[in-house]
């Protein structure tokens, strides 16, 4: 029964699959950590939504540098008033290594490359209707959002998209066994309409003729 349970979860989602310091902050395993995080992007998209990116970036940076400059005066005062050199304050920053490996910028290009060419090719096959049941719920995926792009511009949905990040997983952890049973019962009767319709619409489904070639 366990490794059932286990089936239909990773069937869903696989938090394994994420990095551990992402998955570490969905989840809220440190509170402090990810409630700066979840605080600190709100108000940065908040402030895109009110200003220019130009803006936002230049007032951002102005913080930091300001922030940086008084900082560093402070700990040079503190130095010659207690009469020591403990060097640059930001000394163990200055000294690490930032720069981004060949081998990792060529397989996050790979992978990039990758995704980009399988969007490309399902974006082809639904527009150009190889599956007609599939084209059509696609068509009324578009259609539904329509009518969320009614309601919500990109940035509130970069909004709401940004707290349901930090909301859904740890949700979906604590309620696990009730969601997975209600999204199989979804899935099976979204599987179920269209194995009915493509048994209604012999263009919904290729040929065994195609299927071979």
């Amino acid at each position: 029964m366990g490794s059932d349970a286990n089936a239909v979860t990773n069937a869903w989602f696989d938090p394994q699959r994420l990095h551990p310091e992402v998955e570490s902050l969905i989840y809220w395993r440190s509170p402090a950590r990810s409630g700066a995080a979840l605080g600190a992007g709100l108000a940065l998209l908040i402030a895109l939504a009110c200003c220019s990116v130009v803006s936002v970036l230049a007032y951002a940076s102005l913080l930091a540098l300001s922030a940086a400059v008084a900082f560093r005066i402070y700990k040079n005062v503190l130095q010659a008033v207690q009469k020591t050199n403990e060097g640059h304050p930001f000394k163990w920053l200055l000294e690490q290594d930032i720069s981004v490996p060949a081998e990792r910028a060529q397989s996050l290009a790979a992978a990039a490359t990758a995704h980009l060419n399988a969007a490309a090719s399902e974006l082809r096959r639904l527009f150009l209707v190889e599956d007609l049941v599939d084209s059509l719920k696609f068509g009324v995926l578009l259609w539904c959002l329509t009518y969320v792009g009614a309601c919500f511009n990109g940035i509130t949905l970069i909004i709401l998209g940004w707290i349901a990040l930090f909301t859904l997983p740890k949700a979906y952890e604590m309620n696990k066994a009730q969601v997975d049973a209600n999204l199989e019962l979804a899935r099976g009767k979204i599987n179920e309409i269209s194995a009915k319709v493509r048994a209604a619409v012999p263009l919904g489904r290729k040929s065994e003729s195609e299927k071979d070639k």
